[in-house]
């Protein structure tokens, strides 16, 4: 007899599910269909699970607490939701070029919980957190429980599963370390410079991967000079004063959304509307990042003092949540350009960064 699978497993064939467009079925709850990646065109459902931003799009702002944008919404129209109507209620970034039906009504949510993790797991899918809700058609579910989501992101299963020399152009004195997890199929890798010593804090920096500024020089966001600047305050410490630093390449493009969701964000930013209001609009959050699989790399490498390269006051904080001592935060601003003026503003004035 086979045994029931664990929920680590459960958790990741969800998130597997919902990118290749297959529905969950809840633990005592409904059968979810990710609006966006469905395969099964003709399903259709009578009713939308959406996230209460895209909610306030809506006009169902009075039926859900808008500083809230990721909180689940179910919602019914007149007619049955079919996945060709669904996408454009999905997706705000289509608002301009796709007039909204309705109307629509926030109707009675009993099952919450399981509401609340079915927006989550699509957030780490990186796909629209939005579903068809116990849809006709919809195929063979996946079953899945809210208690698994905990486990997909333990940061305890983390470990470390290689290292080599790497010298880089910011220091010949480099090692690369590569992180792996049971839990998630995301691998981190930490950049140690300069030779590491228990006497002295290393100089640390959280740096989220960024595709757009790190590979392909964007000039929307900072993070590629920000990396640039980083390695280079590493190696001026390590070679002027027998320090050694410790970069953290973590993989959660956009600040935890994904990839296609910060491009998203991108497009609603042309529209008018600044990093925040770009996240809230999609119903997902504007700082997503997993902090505890920070300072379990941290732990790791035997870092569990150090100085914090960051602008981010809360990044301070979640790190010390996490059990990391920060004896020092070191500024890392750097020259803004025409194109990232206003994100830097957003970060300064919106997001708490000590920023002048």
């Amino acid at each position: 007899m086979n045994a029931a699978p664990s929920p680590e497993r459960r958790a990741a064939q969800a998130v597997d599910a919902l990118r290749h467009g297959w529905p969950l079925a809840f633990d005592g709850g409904p059968t979810l269909l990710p609006v966006e990646t469905a395969i099964a065109s003709g399903a259709s459902a009578g009713r939308m699970l959406i996230s209460a931003a895209r909610a306030t799009t809506l006009k169902l702002a009075n039926q859900r607490d808008a500083a809230v944008p990721h909180a689940p919404v179910l919602i019914a129209g007149g007619e049955d939701f079919a996945l060709r109507d669904a996408l454009p209620i999905a997706d705000p970034a289509l608002d301009l070029g796709n007039p909204l039906k309705g109307p629509f009504k926030a109707v009675t949510l009993d099952w919450e919980a399981a509401a609340s993790a079915a927006l989550e797991l699509a957030r780490i899918a990186g796909i629209l957190p939005a579903f068809l809700v116990d849809p006709e058609g919809a195929g063979e579910a996946v079953p899945v429980a809210v208690s698994d989501l905990a486990a997909y992101s333990h940061a305890g299963a983390l470990r470390i599963v290689t290292r080599a020399r790497l010298p880089v152009s910011a220091s010949e004195d480099a090692e690369i370390v590569a992180f792996r997890s049971a839990a998630d199929l995301r691998e981190h890798v930490a950049l140690i410079i300069g030779k590491q010593s228990g006497d002295r804090q290393p100089l640390v920096r959280l740096h989220s991967e960024c595709l757009t500024g790190d590979i392909l020089g964007s000039l929307k966001c900072d993070c590629g000079p920000q990396l640039d600047a980083a390695l280079h305050a590493m190696a001026h410490e390590a070679r002027d004063s027998g320090g050694w630093g410790v970069l953290l390449y973590m993989r959660q493009e956009g600040r935890g959304i994904g990839l296609i969701n910060k491009l998203r964000a991108y497009r609603l930013q042309d529209q008018g509307f600044d990093t925040v209001e770009a996240n809230q609009r999609l119903g997902l959050p504007d700082e997503a990042r997993d902090f505890p699989v920070a300072a379990r790399m941290l732990e790791l490498l035997g870092a569990t003092t150090i100085r914090l390269l960051t602008n981010n006051p809360a990044k301070v904080a979640a790190l010390q949540v996490a059990g990391i001592t920060v004896s020092e935060r070191v500024p890392h601003q750097l020259p803004e350009n025409p194109h990232n003026a206003r994100y830097l503003a957003t970060k300064r004035d919106r997001s708490g960064h000590l920023l002048l």
